[in-house]
């Protein structure tokens, strides 16, 4: 034994608050102990000794004094440093075992090698043959509750002896066992003492405290007694049993790797959590799915929305300008204004911005056929408008240039005319003659219901605009010209360019242009606007589930407290505390967020499966986002019980109920 105490304590006091003073539940105590010792503390409940053990084995404080381990002082150490001292040089046994009751004995077992950076293959083997060694062979996969009380007291041992402690600390180790198991961990102390392990034992029981080599008394905070015991017994061929010393510690497998298995231990941890609370767990992501689907659900309901609006407004033509005489909508001279006219047209025609170009001219007529009668809109157009405007055939032709040349009464209808007129005859429209006003008109052709911007519920006809002008009409001027930009050329500066070549045509500005393109922006940017508040609610809702996550690990926290302790007390740093619960929160948001994305999938296919004419285009980089986002809520909202945890006192947890 060496000359330098392995622990020596001077004038150390610990003090607790009571009303307004405080209370010394030790005063000046003064200890050394050797390295290899056997000592007994004893005392009856309220003496100290709890506490003493609690200052030794670095778990508590003292207010006053100094406690040096190995001749290093300890006041100063940071919180991580005194976990490092429990980690490589403590081993603890408690009275009530502390043993994790997720995890199985071998889970137990091995959780000091995990704060100490050992491998996986290596921490389970030497686990498995120290519980072999203390007769739990066939006891290596049974968790706390499948065993007995003086079993599970010696998976506490076998976790004390992990990493090789050089002191092994025990509190009341038979306090919770039976005669016989009692003896069983006594004398397994005896020889792990043998073996050169510092056995430190706190006992109010005098024939428990017998078997130590020395025995030291307290009472009222204070030493009364520090006495050899000559008459303790002497366990024989000791140091066969364990063959487990003091020296033996595991090796690490460096700052990688043991931050992995730390990251591995705090995942697993973290699973085991869940599915020991499911329904609780269940709860918590509840507000976090809702959100998550709500977001992705309402951006790909917007964004269809969007789509669906573009190619209802494409319907009517995409990229057009379409000119009108006057200076407005609603100028009353615009009936007046005359000098829109054919040549205009065929002049936009020669320009480079125009892909098409199209006259109009209108009218309003009464169609006849038989006895039907119906009030229409007569439209006079150019062979390129059913192109440029993109009208689709139902059934039969639209005319071609050369009726436009011979002023043809071929007629094209649209589908609400043709349900009107023909709505007592099963034939086909095509090739019946009706009457518009008093001209006898072929019907040639039936357009498909124009939807989106524009439609109208109105019966339209189409005639070549040469027929209206002359046989309805009586005038050569136009109603409007309709012109298709070039896709390679901007709308807006075909705007700005046909404004600037009919002023100088006409002189003066007597007329304005319709650009589809500005109603296009305009709606788009309305339905991003109403998508990114829907959106914005649907956020709402994700904090709201944010602070369920932050509540219920609250409570997780709480619930575990003892967990926490016991953790700190084989070495686990705050760091590592931080992240097994900051693991949880993330791991449930997480896991919410896959779940509300799949919630997302399934409401776009409730309303394609319902026939809505609503449409869900879902986006990859606002999936990836929903995740993201639930994996901030995780660590946002996780942090705080999280931190919470990490600054527990590990002996206030420990003795938490």
């Amino acid at each position: 034994m060496s000359d330098e105490p392995l622990i020596s304590l001077r004038g150390v006091r610990r003090e607790y608050p009571a009303g307004e003073g405080t209370v010394a539940v030790l005063a000046d105590v003064d200890l050394d102990i050797g390295a290899g010792e056997f000592i007994a503390i004893m005392g009856a409940s309220g003496s100290g000794k709890s506490t003493l053990m609690n200052i030794l084995g670095c778990l508590d404080r003292a207010t006053a004094g100094d406690y040096r381990f190995a001749g290093r002082p300890t006041a100063d150490l940071d919180p991580d440093d005194l976990a490092e001292l429990r980690r490589e040089h403590f081993g603890f046994i408690f009275q009530r075992y502390h043993l994790l009751s997720e995890l199985s004995a071998i889970g137990n077992t091995e959780i000091p090698a995990i704060y100490a950076g050992v491998s996986a293959e290596e921490r389970r083997a030497r686990a498995r043959a120290i519980l072999t060694r203390l007769g739990l062979a066939d006891r290596l996969g049974h968790r706390p509750g499948q065993l007995s009380g003086g079993q599970q007291q010696r998976v506490s041992i076998a976790r004390a002896l992990m990493n090789g402690a050089d002191v092994v600390l025990a509190d009341e180790p038979t306090g919770a066992l039976d005669r016989r198991s009692g003896e069983e961990v006594l004398k397994i102390l005896a020889e792990l003492n043998a073996e050169g392990h510092t056995v430190i034992l706190v006992t109010h029981d005098h024939d428990v405290a017998r078997r130590a080599r020395r025995i030291v008394e307290l009472s009222d905070g204070r030493i009364v007694s520090d006495r050899p015991n000559e008459a303790a017994p002497i366990e024989a061929d000791a140091a066969s049993a364990l063959g487990s010393g003091p020296s033996e510690t595991p090796a690490s497998v460096g700052v990688l790797g043991a931050a992995l298995a730390r990251f591995q231990e705090s995942f697993r941890m973290a699973v085991l959590a869940m599915f020991a609370h499911r329904l609780r767990t269940f709860l918590t992501m509840l507000g976090i799915v809702i959100g998550i689907a709500s977001v992705v659900a309402m951006v790909a309901l917007g964004e269809g929305s969007r789509r669906k609006v573009l190619s209802n407004i494409s319907s009517l033509g995409t990229n057009t300008l379409e000119i009108f005489p006057g200076k407005d909508f609603g100028d009353v001279r615009s009936a007046k204004i005359k000098t829109l006219v054919l040549s205009d047209a065929e002049a936009l025609a020669r320009q480079t911005f125009a892909a098409g170009v199209t006259p109009t001219v209108a009218t309003s007529s009464t169609l006849r056929f038989g006895a039907i009668e119906a009030s229409a809109q007569v439209n006079g157009v150019g062979v390129d408008y059913f192109t440029v405007r993109g009208v689709k055939l139902l059934s039969g032709r639209f005319f071609d240039a050369a009726a436009a040349r011979a002023m043809s009464q071929e007629i094209v209808i649209d589908e609400n005319t043709a349900k009107t007129l023909f709505a007592d005859t099963t034939e086909s429209p095509i090739g019946k003659v009706i009457l518009v006003g008093k001209v006898p008109c072929t019907v040639i052709g039936v357009t498909q219901k124009q939807q989106g911007f524009g439609s109208s519920g109105n019966l339209s006809v189409f005639l070549a605009y040469t027929t209206v002008q002359v046989r309805f009409l009586g005038d050569t001027s136009l109603r409007s010209i309709l012109l298709r930009v070039a896709d390679d050329v901007d709308t807006s500066l075909a705007d700005e360019a046909t404004t600037a070549f009919l002023t100088r045509r006409h002189g003066s500005k007597d007329f304005f242009i319709l650009n589809t393109d500005d109603i296009r922006q305009t709606i788009t940017a309305t339905t991003t606007t109403l998508t990114l508040l829907i959106a914005a609610i649907a956020v709402i809702s994700l904090v709201v589930g944010g602070i369920g996550v932050m509540n219920i690990m609250l409570v997780s926290v709480s619930e575990r407290v003892k967990e926490i302790g016991v953790r700190m007390a084989v070495g686990a740093r705050r760091s590592d505390i931080l992240q097994q619960f900051l693991t949880e929160a993330v791991l449930v948001c997480l896991i919410g967020g896959v779940l509300g994305v799949g919630l997302a999938f399934a409401a776009g296919l409730a309303f394609a499966l319902f026939g809505s004419s609503f449409v869900f285009v879902y986006s990859a980089t606002t999936i990836l986002a929903a995740f993201l986002c639930s994996t901030l809520i995780g660590v946002v909202f996780g942090w705080l019980p999280a931190h919470g945890a990490a600054l527990l006192d590990p002996v206030a947890a420990l003795s938490r109920d």
